[in-house]
């Protein structure tokens, strides 16, 4: 027998009784999430990598990099501007490079435990204009790594300094021959106890090619005022940056965490399709082999061509910026999306992500938000941005990044989930061929600005095609509904939408806990199955779906049919987060033990002449020659089964 709990009924009834409460807009403009809520930092030709150092008197200082014409252009330069409001109004920006010298791009600001701000960026300062062979070439990622600092709040400058930069194998391989030097950099230094760091990539080609990472240290400039005793030195030792030669020539804008015990973790970009991750457990002088980064269950982080964006907050969590598909170039950057991360021996465990950031830009029009920056004051946090005309900052709700984290640590943070509007639970009676159940249908789906819900607790999934586990439509079409596979199926009589459940998990026997949820204010339709958010996996690029901004109410059938293997269902008159989702499944589902694939690292022989790494299986997934930089065995993605090595008495093998 089929029956809806008795509580559920009588708020299905005052549900129907109000329809019109359920169809209402939600007020546009009022989602923090989206884009154009954000204050504006500045506005111009060319405004990129706003980032902010909050001084000593609660004063943002904010460094980007400007032009009145475009991207590269050569009246480049850097600027500050600075907000004593929580960013609600900026002061006319102050030039730290004038904008008729040379190319000055990229400002890092760092504040000191003495209250100086310096600003480290790269700066053109032998006016290098043309390659070798006499063609033009852009000036913004060559010449000096400079700085200036600031010893009141960014008012004023002092005059410019320049870190030394040793020349290595990258420079001597480039088309100056290592005369000139190609590099640029994102991010903010990062510091632990007295010590900071900070990254940039180091260009073997013109132009943004043969890129690896490297890392300036310092010991003393967060306590040591005069400059002249304020000591650097390059990482790694030796020629060769971080990078794996097997994962392409793009491995770029690296940036990195401390980890409490002051080990170091480096997440950087690539065209691989996933993000790259390597630790350091001796302040940066040796990396470990970089990997796609993870999440806690051992799936790869998907992320195109764009900047991914570390942060270690001060509660001692993790936040980890980008864009959660498997592109391959530079684009799409909309929305942005934020995964939490905990510390667990040694490691970061990510969680599962949520929307931070979007934009609903027309067809054709689209935007590419990126280079953000977070502020943390009186336990609020924001995050700046810019699509490369305007820097903005944006207020993020504290209870998403908690929600972040707990889905990592639950008992740390608790969460308040949302009441379902209507809840169908299967009686014991009721066999896999009945016929479908029929509920009311709570309301009418409204997409405007606003969505829903659905939890379902399956006996398998993913099913036949063609089988419905939901059917709201009318005979018209018009409503929603849910297959077997997990696509969902809307239409609100003039806009129609398919969105196909990509890369869906192995067939699945129960309990299987799936929630789709349709959110229309960045109007995104995302799976979460098991407590995973689906990102379209090794079967398609995006594992979301963006449907059309003009869909609005959709009238359906006065019944919601539920197909017998459907075993519970639950209705959410609101779009939930992904933590929320994944709650759900925490709570409805008993614990099952983590996953254990992620992949180890080891080196061979002292001195660490060949570097291994091989996966879950024990399948050999690289051999690198350390001296040389070139892989020896380079992965077809199942692994080397087996290899040799000659070793003489004396050598460690581990």
């Amino acid at each position: 027998m089929n029956r809806l709990m008795p509580f559920v009924f009588c708020c299905v009834v005052v549900l129907m009784m109000l329809p019109c409460a359920l169809c209402a807009a939600q007020e546009p403009g009022d989602d923090p999430r989206g884009i154009s809520n954000g204050i504006s930092i500045y506005e111009h030709g060319y405004c990129d990598q706003p980032y902010v150092v909050v001084a000593p008197d609660g004063t943002w200082v904010c460094v980007f990099t400007t032009s009145a014409e475009k991207e590269g252009a050569a009246s480049q330069y850097i600027v500050c501007t600075r907000s004593t409001d929580h960013g609600k109004t900026w002061s006319a920006p102050v030039p730290i490079e004038p904008p008729d010298g040379p190319e000055a791009s990229w400002g890092m600001p760092l504040l000191t435990k003495f209250g100086r701000i310096y600003v480290f960026y790269v700066y053109n300062g032998d006016d290098i204009r043309t390659l070798p062979n006499g063609k033009p070439m852009r000036a913004d990622t060559h010449g000096w790594y400079c700085y200036r600092y600031s010893d009141d709040s960014g008012m004023t400058w002092s005059e410019r300094g320049r870190l030394p930069m040793r020349v290595t194998a990258c420079d001597r391989g480039n088309e100056f021959g290592g005369a000139v030097q190609m590099f640029w950099g994102i991010g903010k230094p990062v510091t632990h106890g007295d010590t900071t760091w900070f990254a940039f990539t180091k260009l073997a080609r013109y132009f943004l090619e043969d890129g690896e990472g490297w890392f300036y240290r310092s010991d003393n400039v967060l306590t040591e005022p005069d400059i002249s005793k304020v000591a650097w030195e390059l990482l790694p030792d030796g020629d060769f940056g971080l990078r794996r030669p097997d994962f392409g020539s793009v491995q770029e804008e690296q940036n990195l965490v401390p980890l409490s015990d002051g080990s170091l973790y480096c997440v950087y970009r690539a065209t691989q399709g996933y993000a790259v991750e390597s630790y350091s457990r001796d302040g940066g002088r040796s990396w470990s082999l970089p990997e796609r980064m993870r999440y806690a269950d051992g799936r790869p982080v998907k992320n195109p061509r764009a900047c991914p964006r570390l942060w270690r907050c001060a509660n001692g969590r993790y936040l980890f910026w980008f864009h959660n598909h498997s592109g391959k170039d530079f684009n799409g950057r909309n929305p942005a999306w934020l995964s939490g991360g905990v510390e667990r021996e040694g490691r970061i465990l990510w969680s599962e992500p949520e929307i931070v950031l979007y934009s609903n830009e027309p067809p054709g029009k689209e935007v590419r938000y990126s280079y953000p920056d977070l502020i943390e004051a009186d336990g609020r946090y924001w995050i700046t941005t810019t699509q490369k005309t305007r820097a903005s900052v944006h207020e993020v709700d504290a209870g998403l990044l908690e929600g972040l984290w707990g889905q990592l640590l639950p008992e740390e943070y608790p969460a308040e989930l949302p009441q379902a509007v209507a809840v169908y639970e299967q009686g014991p009676d009721v066999a896999a061929a009945d016929v479908p159940a029929k509920i009311p249908m709570p309301g009418s789906p409204n997409l405007e600005h606003q969505g829903f819900s659905l939890e379902l607790v399956l006996d398998r999934f993913p099913m036949e095609e063609g089988l419905l586990l939901l059917e709201g439509r009318t005979e018209a079409g018009q409503g929603m509904a849910l297959s077997g596979t997990g696509s969902v199926l809307l239409n609100d009589g003039t806009h129609s939408c398919e969105a196909p459940l990509v890369g869906a998990p192995d067939p699945l026997k129960g309990p299987v806990h799936l929630v789709v949820t349709v959110d229309g204010e960045p109007n995104i339709i995302s799976f979460v199955v098991n407590g995973r958010l689906c990102d379209g996996a090794d079967a398609g690029q995006f594992g979301w779906h963006r449907f059309a901004s003009e869909f609005g109410v959709m009238p359906g059938a006065p019944v919601l049919r539920v197909h017998p293997s459907v075993k519970a269902l639950r209705v959410y008159d609101r779009p939930l987060r992904t933590s929320q989702s994944v709650r759900l499944y925490q709570n409805t589902i008993p614990a099952q033990e983590a996953s254990t694939t992620d992949a180890s690292t080891g080196y061979i022989l002292d001195g660490q002449a060949l570097q291994l790494a091989w996966n879950e299986s024990g399948a050999i997934t690289s051999l690198l020659d350390k001296k040389s930089g070139r892989a020896l065995t380079v992965s077809d993605g199942t692994g080397v089964q087996g290899f040799s090595l000659l070793v003489k008495a004396g050598d460690k093998v581990r």
